[in-house]
C-alpha cells in the first residue's frame, strides 16, 4: 500500500483553497519551500476568516481591486504570509471557496 497523506477535512465553516491558475499553484510550491511556517498559518487563516480586514489581509484597491471571471466579478483581495516578507497572495472568493489566483515570491509590480 502507498503511504497515501491523509487530507485535513474542513470543517463546515472553513473555506477550501483552491489554485485559480498554474502560476498560482507554482508560486504557493515555492513559496511553502522557503518560508514554510507561515504558508501554513496562511493556509490557516485564507481557510477560516478570509474576509477579514488585518494588516496582512486585505481588498486590494483601484483598477486591482476586481477581477472577472467566468462572466462573474469577484473583489480581489491580498495576503501577505509574513508581516515584514515581500510575498504576497492574490486571490478572491466564489461562495465556501477561496481561489488562488497569483501568488507571488516577491512584491508584485503592480502593488508597488
Amino acid at each position: 500500500m502507498k503511504r497515501e497523506l491523509v487530507p485535513r477535512p474542513p470543517k463546515r465553516v472553513e473555506y477550501e483553497i483552491r489554485f485559480a491558475t498554474t502560476d498560482a499553484q507554482k508560486g504557493w510550491r515555492d513559496l511553502v519551500a522557503t518560508i514554510r511556517n507561515p504558508m501554513t498559518d496562511a493556509w490557516d487563516f485564507l481557510t477560516r476568516t478570509p474576509l477579514s480586514t488585518t494588516p496582512t489581509n486585505y481588498r486590494l484597491k483601484g483598477e486591482l481591486g476586481t477581477i472577472q471571471r467566468g462572466g462573474k466579478s469577484y473583489e480581489r483581495w491580498q495576503h501577505k504570509p509574513t508581516m515584514r516578507g515581500t510575498a504576497r497572495i492574490w486571490f478572491y472568493i466564489d461562495g465556501r471557496t477561496v481561489l488562488l489566483e497569483q501568488v507571488h515570491t516577491s512584491h508584485p509590480n503592480e502593488t508597488k
